[in-house]
């Protein structure tokens, strides 16, 4: 292959040998129209993949209406599952960008979704079809969840510090939306034959009607072929950002890297396993409401928070947000607590509505202001380590191997978060086989977000903190 030096003109093979984004004239020239461009490419890609993440919250309060014999506890843990392994997925999608290129992964992460969608779509066609082999699928929606790592990490490498707030929110929070568009979409998609006979027959429901659950996986096919093709022959490699698992595996002896996962996991774990609760917890609280009219509302509101806090984060600082976001997520656990039916009581569903809604947005405005904090972070540290005589080249390494770390922990953090997909609706499921309420899981999640407080105050937001950031 034939390598030149500077941006490439169209058509030409897709890896840009000289990316300087914090060069103001490169950045202006250069830089800005491709890297939008990437970033044009990623969020649709990684909308489709938190889709598929989050397909079964919205497919299984269908289930039992066509047939299908599963306890309650075993549809939680088909809520549950996806987190789990989307989660370790993250771990290894962490890593991948630097090894392989983000066009290259892109395309290819972004194609192996075809692999649980079509499966659920020919599974739920049948009433006999085991328990096991959804849990299979449940498990391989995963892949969603792992295309968020690699994804920010790949796009972090496109803009300069100062506008990575904006660029991480932006790919995170309107890839975000497709948690609210699978729980918006698949409700609509499966009460009409929208592939006609090609896709199979309806199934009969209890009550004597009809649903197409099959489009619950078919209805993402054409749009996971397309964004496969466009990050394909649409997208860069970085030369610059290539790097090995041993040069970004340095990550896991900085102190930063492991506070950041904990405090992402208040923000983003929460964000997404309320997601992935969100109906059957409606549904086991509230059972006269219908949950799928408004389980989309959650992560929709949180999705569209979250550029926001990327903005507000660029301008007022992460670790001032995020202190004040797990603060007022402490007094949104409470209110929904305050709401739930007990004691006599039947609760307020208007109230407990209201108080995830807000939780929802915290979430979202906390996702984009931790990420804005790691770069920061990073960049401060290496920054410390070279002292006042460094020269120019040194300087030069010392921002190239924080930019490599920053990455790194972006990816493996939102690894360590994706596990509260698992977590929360899980504790949701003990919690009531327990207690007959999910009460002690909310409890639980406030302890939680004491703790992220503490950190946050301690090492990044307090005078004199460590890594203010």
């Amino acid at each position: 292959m034939t390598v030149t030096t500077g941006p490439r003109p169209p058509g030409s093979p897709r890896i840009l040998d000289d990316w300087r984004p914090e060069d103001p004239g490169f950045w202006e020239q250069h830089g800005r129209r491709i890297a939008n461009r990437n970033l044009a490419i990623s969020i649709p890609a990684l909308l489709l993949a938190f889709a598929i993440w989050m397909v079964f919250s919205a497919v299984i309060v269908s289930l039992p209406k066509v047939g299908f014999g599963f306890t309650t506890d075993q549809l939680f843990w088909l809520a549950a599952l996806p987190g789990l392994s989307g989660a370790t997925l993250r771990i290894f999608y962490s890593f991948m960008v630097p090894i392989f290129g983000g066009r290259r992964w892109t395309a290819i992460s972004t194609a192996l979704l075809l692999v649980p969608a079509l499966w659920l779509g020919l599974a739920v066609q049948d009433p006999a079809t085991p328990f096991w082999q959804f849990a299979m699928i449940a498990f391989l929606c995963g892949l969603g969840g792992g295309n968020f790592a690699s994804s920010m990490s790949n796009i972090s490498f496109f803009f300069p510090k100062s506008r990575q707030g904006y660029a991480l929110g932006m790919n995170a929070g309107l890839g975000n939306l497709g948690v609210s568009a699978a729980q918006f979409v698949i409700p609509l998609a499966i009460t009409v034959g929208i592939f006609g006979a090609i896709a199979g027959a309806p199934q009969q429901m209890v009550d004597g009607g009809v649903l197409y659950l099959q489009n619950a996986g078919f209805v993402w096919v054409p749009f996971l072929v397309a964004c496969a093709i466009a990050a394909w022959f649409g997208m860069h490699d970085i030369a610059s950002a290539r790097s090995s698992f041993a040069e970004q595996s340095v990550i896991f002896r900085r102190k930063h890297n492991w506070l950041m996962c904990w405090l992402y996991t208040g923000t983003f774990g929460s964000f997404i396993g309320y997601s992935a609760g969100f109906p059957m917890l409606i549904k086991t609280q509230f059972p006269a409401v219908d949950a799928l009219g408004y389980a989309f509302l959650g992560p929709l509101v949180g999705a569209l928070a979250r550029p926001l806090g990327g903005w507000l984060a660029d301008k007022a600082g992460g670790a001032m947000l995020t202190f004040w976001v797990f603060v007022l997520m402490v007094a949104a656990v409470f209110g929904v607590l305050h709401f739930l039916p007990g004691s006599g009581s039947e609760g307020s569903f208007i109230g407990f509505l209201a108080m995830f809604m807000l939780l929802f947005v915290l979430t979202g405005i906390g996702n984009a202001s931790t990420f804005r904090m790691i770069p920061v972070i990073f960049r401060t540290m290496r920054e410390r380590e070279l002292g006042p005589d460094a020269g120019e080249a040194q300087r030069a390494a010392s921002a190239r191997q924080a930019g490599i770390e920053s990455a790194a922990v972006i990816g493996f953090s939102s690894a360590v978060a994706a596990y509260g997909g698992f977590f929360i609706p899980k504790s949701y499921g003990s919690s009531i086989a327990l207690t007959g309420g999910p009460e002690m899981a909310l409890y639980g999640f406030v302890a939680f977000y004491a703790t992220c407080i503490a950190i946050t105050w301690w090492w990044y937001y307090r005078r004199g903190a460590e890594a203010p950031s």
